[in-house]
Order: C-alpha cells, then structure tokens, then sequence
C-alpha cells in the first residue's frame, strides 16, 4: 500500500543585516526625501549588508534558525533549495556554500534564479519532490544582498533594496495540509522591465562597461508595477482555484514586499480585506527573493498566523516570473 505524503512548513527563521539605511541617510546621498520615499513605495528604512558578508552569509544565519524551529539537525536536510539573484559567486553555487558550512551532510543543493519569486518557486520544487518521495527535508531559502548591485546613485532604484535571508524547512508528512497548491508562470518577452546588462557570457564585464551602471539593476517602474499587480492577481486566483478555495478562507495574504501600492492594489482585486494582508516593506525595503520568507518568519513568530491558518503567498519577479502557494500552517 502506497501512503499518501504531504509536504508540511515545520520550521521557519530569517536574518537581516545590522545596519540600518533610513530615508534620512537617503537624503544626504542623492536627491530624494523622507516624504517622496515613503509616499511612493511605502518603504521607511531598509538593512544593508557590510562588505565582507554575503548572500551566504544571511542564508546560513536564517537557516539556523529554521532548523531549530523544526526540532531537526542539519545532516537531516536532504535537499536545500536556494533562491537569490545575487550569489557568492557564479560557481560555485550559493547553495553548495551554505550545505557545507550548515554542516547539512546529506543534502543535494540548487540555486533558483527566478528573482522576487525564488522562494515560491523553491516552496513548489520542494512539494513536489517531497510528495514524489525522494526527500523527506527542504530546506527552501530566499536570499539578497540586493546593495551589491545597486547603483547608489541612482536616486529611482537606491530607495528601494534591502538585504536579508529567509528560510523554512519543508517536511514529509502522512498528515494531510500543508502545502496545498503552487502556480508558477513566467514571460520572458518583459525581461528588460527588470535587468542587469553586464555580468554575463553575453556582455562580460570589462574595462569598457565596468563604470558605466551596466552591472547595476536597472528597472522601467511604472511598467513593472502595472505587470506586478496583474500578475499576482492572477497567480493568487489560479491557485486558489486550484486548491477549491476562495479569499473568503484566506487567513492571511502576503505578498512580495516590492512597494505598498502593488501589495493593496492587489488584496483589492482578490478581495482580501486590508486587516488580513502582511505588510513589513516599512522595515525592510524590496529584499527580493527574502521577502516573503522574512515576512512568513515574522508572522509565525509574532503570532499573526497559528497552526491551521491557511496563507497565501504570492510574488513576482524579474523575468518576469511570478507564483503563488497556499499553505495551511
């Protein structure tokens, strides 16, 4: 007899940087203001990573912290997914780092490249394969060191990054929930709305491009905001549909926190009431693949959300890639 499995969230932690990067420091390095900030993306201060940490770095200090959460060691990882744009390095990949200093023994690793969407992506990569039974623990991690590759001098892309980590342990269960459904989707023809130019094996960085903001994000903002809200609506709608749910049963929404105008504007198309919608973007600025992970963390561990609440999360991406899950807690 074949036994059913269910992949169920058991753990959950996240990290940010010490140092803070208020809209006051903003305004002393480029023509911008506290009130312009805040008016426009909702954002107050952000964490920015020192030079010598990294995207690893993060990952592993919020990782910790999610496999104490689940009551498990870390040679009992056997898979660690990990999303992020901005890697140690471009080989090895940032996942390989972060197994060998978790001491996670037993694990196979993958980074994800599906920008603010990575986690999602991973959560769905982990369900799958825990529900196929060949892994028994995830470790899902959405990671950025997004200040690594901003352009401070950039006054329309500088306000909007943070960094910080986020990770949850996915784990084989007979117990029905957890994480009920996933929907991913992508465009590749909108790729320029979100991009760096140079860096690749099309445009290596050299002496001619390496000063010129090539190898600096660069984002085309009314046009990533007008897809950003139709596509987490629709991605939050398909995968209600596929779970035979409606908003009505949504204990809480949170999406990628990329700017309080797309996050409301989007609760208002799927009709989920501003009481239940996750916002932390104040705190943290646009932490890309971290953000919803970050978020997650934060609502389990304030009390926000409790065993059996089901959650919707959605988010979008560079890619342009977008997702959504639905997990009952």
């Amino acid at each position: 007899m074949v036994v059913k499995r269910y992949a169920h969230i058991i753990g959950t932690g996240s990290y940010v940087p010490e140092k803070i990067l208020t809209n006051f420091d903003l305004e002393q390095m480029v023509d911008t203001s506290d009130e312009w900030i805040t008016t426009r993306t909702g954002i107050k201060r952000r964490h920015i990573a020192s030079k010598e940490v990294c995207s690893s770095d993060l990952s592993i200090a919020a990782s910790r912290k999610a496999i104490a959460a689940a009551g498990i060691k870390a040679s009992d990882i056997d898979l660690i997914l990990l999303g992020t744009v901005t890697p140690d390095f471009p080989v090895p990949s940032t996942a390989c780092i972060v197994q060998d200093k978790l001491g996670a023994v037993n694990a196979g690793v993958m980074d994800i490249v599906a920008a603010c969407s990575g986690f999602v992506y991973g959560l769905s990569l982990a369900k799958a394969m825990v529900e196929a039974s060949q892994y028994n623990n995830v470790l899902v991690i959405g990671v950025e060191t997004l200040s690594k590759i901003t352009n401070w001098e950039d006054r329309n892309t500088c306000v909007l990054f943070g960094d910080a980590a986020g990770a949850a342990i996915v784990h084989a269960s007979e117990k029905p929930g957890g994480i009920l459904g996933t929907y991913l989707k992508s465009d590749g023809s909108l790729a320029h709305l979100l991009s760096i130019t140079a860096g690749g094996t099309r445009v290596p960085i050299d002496a001619s491009n390496v000063n010129n903001g090539d190898r600096y994000l660069k984002m085309a903002g009314p046009e990533v905001y007008k897809n950003a809200v139709r596509t987490m609506t629709e991605a939050a709608f398909e995968v209600l549909k596929r779970t035979n749910l409606s908003s009505a049963d949504i204990d809480l929404m949170i999406s990628h926190q990329a700017n309080i105008r797309i996050i409301e504007s989007t609760a208002r198309k799927i009709n989920v009431p501003p009481e239940k919608v996750y916002i932390n973007i104040q705190e943290y600025g646009n932490t890309s693949a971290a953000s919803i992970p970050l978020a997650l963390d934060e609502a389990i561990r304030t009390g926000r959300v409790k065993s059996g609440d089901i959650v919707l999360l959605v988010a979008f991406g560079g890619g342009l890639t977008w997702g959504s899950a639905i997990v009952e807690l």
